[in-house]
């Protein structure tokens, strides 16, 4: 009999839990919406910030085999990232992602440059620099994965052409060109 009724009784607890789960209401359409990107820093921020130090790993990555960079003694403290605790190729990979993911960045409506213009996110030229620089931060990605010096080299220079393609047009602004007030303007 004591059989019977604990069975009966583990029985009831489940159906009143399944009952109970059928119950669970689906989340509201606000649960469920997208969060809105938010822009907290300008456009020489997010670069100084993220992509110049991420474009500096694979920059050294290119005279320097990162099977040969011994480690540092210390390697969470370490200031060369290829000598660090997440070091060696795994670093060029994580620049790789950093670079393409940062790409993402560099298109937020909202964000302006040093100088207050707003970053030309529609425009065509600043649209396909941006692939640029999301295409070479994958190939650094891929280079990484590989561990060939070959493709790390290759992969220095599409990220060399990425960032001097979109500098030329929207950065480097002599005194003729208008200086640091013309940035972010195409001329």
């Amino acid at each position: 009999m004591r059989i019977r009724t604990a069975t009966f009784a583990v029985v009831a607890f489940v159906a009143a839990f399944a009952g109970a789960c059928s119950r669970v209401q689906a989340p509201s359409a606000d649960a469920t919406a997208r969060p809105q990107s938010q822009v907290h820093g300008n456009l020489r921020e997010v670069m100084r910030g993220i992509l110049f130090s991420n474009s500096n790993v694979v920059f050294f990555a290119q005279g320097a085999d990162p099977t040969t960079v011994p480690q540092d003694t210390d390697p969470s403290s370490a200031v060369n990232p290829i000598a660090g605790l997440y070091g060696g190729w795994e670093a060029i990979e994580d620049s790789g992602i950093a670079l393409a993911e940062a790409a993402n960045l560099l298109v937020i409506p909202g964000r302006t440059c040093a100088n207050g213009k707003p970053v030309p996110v529609q425009n065509a030229d600043w649209q396909r620099f941006v692939q640029g620089l999301r295409d070479a931060g994958m190939a650094a990605y891929k280079a990484g994965q590989s561990k060939d010096m070959d493709k790390v080299l290759d992969a220095a220079g599409t990220l060399t052409s990425a960032c001097s393609d979109c500098h030329d047009v929207y950065r480097e602004k002599t005194p003729e060109r208008g200086g640091e007030a013309a940035r972010c303007t195409a001329q």
